[in-house]
């Protein structure tokens, strides 16, 4: 069992990964960490002897003064530094820097300098330290205007606001699930060789992309989700976890149900539940009163649930959260919901009789399929 701690647990990439190593329970140990830990070398020590390996995420990314997001930086990995040494501890340290290291601005020189300053702690200790140098970082509940411009521009889409481009210029990008296997990796020492030179590691980008690029795939999304309701073609990877994390910028409450266009003719009626650019897969079930299916989330799965008949209670909520989203469905009205990835859900019939749900799934269903993780809603 190795035990992690991770500090910044709380923002974009703390809170992905932590979910992430929650679902390795059978090998890896979370240690819980507050932001304000930083403020007590008491706590900070405390937390420290607790962990194997520490992965050092807590960082300010932006601010009015460069100098004081510097000097704050360089003041966090001098405090982990000093607790490691003042407690005799050895844990594995997995620093975050970033591909700004060689742009020569304070935010960059911050991540460099700090890396430097862990590995002369472990060349001191005998201690082991992996430096992570990472591309731009974008998915789901990226903080708009502060984590990625992808999370700017999705917000925007979403919220009714006309996006600008401020340089076109071309990004290295990594998903944030590819990224957290790498941590995984890391944690686990199974990373396949060091890429540089001594504890440097370059983590490869799985896309490239220049900024109108993005934005015109994301306009697209828009376009064709918002007013159609038609899903992208997301047989490439990069536009499924584009349009994952366009999902997830939705305001729920708000655009949920979606009413279906019922066509009625002599025949009876015809419900068309969706429209896809790229296929996948279309399920059908009934449901006895009183009975809820379900309870549990995905991390790439895009999935929709459509009632036409019978009434239904729909519930989400975000993993890691106690906000739950309760919608109401009769399928005199036949009406969707869309699940966001890292979502639980289920479906429970409220009614007297059968209820009748379509279910659409971006991926053909596969028997133990490892992207359906159980939990209750």
């Amino acid at each position: 069992m190795i035990r992690v701690g991770i500090t910044g647990q709380s923002g974009f990439i703390g809170a992905h990964l932590s979910n992430l190593l929650n679902l390795e329970k059978a090998t890896i140990s979370l240690v819980p960490f507050q932001d304000d830990y930083f403020e007590s070398m008491e706590e900070l020590s405390g937390f420290v002897k607790q962990c194997d390996t520490i992965v050092h995420l807590a960082a300010m990314n932006r601010h009015e003064e460069p100098k004081v997001m510097y000097d704050t930086n360089i003041r966090l990995v001098k405090n982990l530094v000093k607790s490691c040494e003042s407690t005799n501890s050895k844990p594995h340290i997995i620093f975050s820097s970033s591909i700004q290291e060689s742009l020569g601005n304070l935010y960059g020189k911050s991540k460099y300098v700090g890396r430097m300053l862990f590995e002369e702690w472990a060349a001191r200790n005998g201690a082991k330290f992996t430096g992570l140098v990472i591309p731009n970082v974008f998915g789901p509940f990226g903080m708009p205007y502060f984590n990625s411009v992808v999370a700017t521009f999705c917000h925007q889409l979403t919220h009714g606001e006309q996006p600008q481009i401020q340089i076109d210029k071309k990004l290295q990008l990594i998903y944030i699930n590819d990224l957290c296997n790498v941590f995984i990796k890391a944690i686990k020492q199974q990373l396949p060789g060091q890429k540089e030179e001594g504890s440097k590691y370059l983590v490869q980008h799985t896309s490239e992309k220049n900024v109108s690029e993005i934005l015109e795939i994301l306009v697209s999304f828009k376009k064709g989700y918002f007013n159609q309701g038609v899903i992208p073609n997301i047989d490439n990877p990069f536009k499924r976890d584009l349009f994952n994390t366009f999902l997830c910028y939705i305001n729920l409450e708000e655009y949920f149900p979606v009413p279906l266009k019922i066509n009625t003719d002599s025949r009876g009626d015809f419900v068309e539940t969706i429209k896809s650019a790229s296929g996948g897969q279309v399920s059908f079930s009934t449901t006895k009163p009183g009975i809820t299916r379900g309870n549990h989330f995905h991390t790439r799965k895009v999935e929709r649930f459509a009632v036409i008949k019978g009434k239904a209670r729909i519930e989400l909520r975000k993993i890691g959260t106690k906000t739950r989203y309760s919608f109401e469905i009769d399928g005199l009205q036949p009406a969707y919901i869309d699940i966001p990835v890292w979502h639980t859900h289920n479906i429970t019939n409220v009614g007297n009789d059968d209820l009748y749900t379509i279910f659409w799934i971006n991926e053909v269903y596969k028997q133990n399929d490892p992207d359906s993780y159980f939990e209750e809603v």
